[in-house]
């Protein structure tokens, strides 16, 4: 029974239980292999990241399956910025997935882990000159934001006697005060510079920009950059024939019908200290799985009864699609050790767990916001009747450093020396803000995979 005093159980304020989805491989090394996991974190530190890449593997194949069965021509570029480890690059490579780099250190990255250059697409807004050098010597693929930067571009490849495969980002009609791609004078106008210029630039197609996780909009927009290159071909590019839908395919961490729930209960007084919940936009955590959100984009009806991949189909389109977070569900989770717990159930009703590391390596990137499913409590002591309620603050000075600012409601009372496992923490969450504030070291990644039988599971650090 709560004891008196504890004022957010006495308020009739509980907190919500957001119980994580769990991948089976998860499962295994959490109920089977924890030493293994324990001595990893004596060794390696507060926090450490786990990595699995044979589930986003397992994820690779079920979205190039998605996309056939809705009748779509889909390459699939990993966008690396979603996590910095090298063996999700070195595992897409295998498959013969590509890349989405932004920035020179992640093409040299990609090329590195073996992804050959035309399978890297190149975007991000006005890309430096070194980033177009390179680009242009490994015949990447290049979307390109402006008029100025085809100027750029063309001249770099003019200067290396080759020609660079282009794309040409547009704005789309939902979102025409983007401040990625062009307005249409400015599309028109790159597209008869493509043509003037087409001994060093090979005009592909169009990419775009979209904010948000609909796959109606996404269709759309899709639809918008068919007839783009429908009009390009009219007008003498008649090598338009690819589509980049971009990313922003979502991905699922809790049941739909517990985020539902969720959402309708959500309160100011679950958080510390009544932050402004309310205002927080969170991350769709029970909204469309990957594989549903891709067939609803491809199923998705752009002329009558046509669906986009029909008509894509019918026009020799085909699409690029670059998925970050939502290739690496489910393919890593975080762990913390618990360094203190200072009880104020009497005073303020839920503890302050504290613990080894900060919320900057574990962060949902989404601004005002919090990452929200319920970390995993893994202690010696078996479970309590009495509900533990407890925020989780990381060890820096900083008063906005809280792991998570919702009160969680743990099974048993928290200690120091337990641990903390934070669920499908691979996309973004790992190393997105990630900072070595305090003079403290970056955390380690552990790459691990199951052994076969009755084998252990095999590690190794990412990038050795």
């Amino acid at each position: 029974m709560p004891r008196q005093g504890q004022g957010t159980l006495l308020t009739g304020v509980r907190p919500f239980p957001l119980t994580a989805l769990r991948h089976p491989t998860v499962t295994t090394l959490l109920d089977d292999h924890w030493a293994l996991l324990a001595d990893l974190m004596d060794g390696l530190g507060s926090p450490l990241h786990v990595v699995l890449p044979e589930v986003f593997e397992e994820n690779v194949t079920g979205l190039r399956q998605a996309f056939a069965d809705a009748g779509a021509e889909v390459d699939i570029l990993f966008a690396k910025k979603a996590n910095k480890a090298d063996c999700y690059v070195s595992s897409g490579a295998a498959l013969g997935v590509g890349i989405d780099a932004a920035s020179s250190s992640e093409l040299v990255k990609a090329l590195a882990g073996g992804v050959p250059g035309h399978r890297i697409g190149i975007s991000g807004p006005e890309k430096d000159d070194t980033l177009h050098a390179l680009a242009v010597q490994h015949d990447c693929l290049v979307a390109i934001d402006s008029i100025d930067e085809l100027r750029r571009l063309a001249a770099a490849a003019r200067l290396a006697r080759r020609q660079v495969r282009v794309l040409l980002r547009s704005r789309t009609g939902s979102q025409p005060a983007s401040r990625f791609g062009m307005a249409a004078a400015e599309r028109d106008a790159a597209v008869g510079l493509c043509v003037e210029l087409a001994d060093h630039v090979g005009f592909r197609g169009f990419s775009f920009h979209l904010g948000g996780y609909s796959p109606e909009d996404r269709a759309v927009a899709a639809n918008e950059m068919i007839e783009h290159c429908l009009d390009a071909r009219r007008r003498g590019a008649r090598s338009a024939d690819v589509v980049d839908i971009g990313g922003g395919l979502p991905m699922r961490y809790v049941d739909s019908r517990l985020w539902d729930e969720f959402l309708r209960q959500n309160d100011v007084a679950h958080y510390h200290p009544a932050k402004a919940a309310k205002g927080f936009y969170f991350y769709p955590y029970g909204g469309n799985s990957t594989t549903e959100a891709a067939r609803k984009i491809m199923s998705h009806p752009v002329d009558g009864d046509e669906s986009l991949s029909a008509k894509a189909a019918r026009n020799g389109i085909r699409f690029l699609v670059e998925p970050g977070r939502s290739l690496l569900d489910q393919a890593g989770f975080t762990v913390y050790r618990v360094q203190q717990v200072e009880d104020r159930r009497d005073s303020d009703g839920y503890a302050i767990v504290t613990v080894a590391g900060n919320s900057l390596s574990l962060s949902e990137p989404w601004f005002n916001t919090d990452y929200l499913p319920d970390p995993l409590l893994i202690s010696a002591r078996p479970a309590d009747d009495e509900m533990f309620p407890a925020c989780v603050a990381g060890a820096t000075c900083l008063e906005s450093d809280m792991v998570t600012w919702r009160k969680i409601g743990f099974p048993r009372p928290v200690k120091p020396g337990d641990h903390l496992v934070y669920l499908n923490t691979a996309g973004y969450h790992m190393d997105f803000l990630e900072s070595r504030f305090h003079d403290n070291p970056l955390p380690l990644k552990a790459v691990l995979r199951l052994g076969a039988g009755e084998a252990p599971p095999r590690w190794r650090l990412d990038g050795i």
